[in-house]
């Protein structure tokens, strides 16, 4: 569990740093920097220093939590998502009586 537990925030990590960077080229040097913070606490064994981890970087995750997180433009919550959707099919109006 504590394995799914750490590559869960490491990903986390890696999207809101997303949130953050302007361009990917700023991103990547953040993403190395991630890295090699997971990277230094991999060979942690204990069980209680492991929850100790895993609860800061929960508490960190949150603290920079983006205001106004990126969506892709298509996914759900981007600007042109549900746009030029076909009409729903509608019933034709009664016939007009004279």
């Amino acid at each position: 569990m504590t394995r799914q537990a750490a590559l869960s925030l490491y990903r986390r990590s890696l999207k809101l740093a997303l949130d953050w960077a302007v361009h990917r080229h700023l991103w990547r040097g953040q993403a190395v920097y991630i890295r090699s913070l997971f990277e230094k606490n991999r060979n942690v064994t204990n069980p209680r220093q492991q929850r100790v981890l895993l609860k800061e970087t929960e508490k960190l995750l949150e603290k920079w939590k983006h205001p106004d997180p990126y969506f892709p433009p298509t996914a759900p919550g981007g600007s042109k998502y549900e746009r030029n959707l076909p009409a729903p099919h509608l019933d034709p109006p009664p016939p007009l009586k004279f």
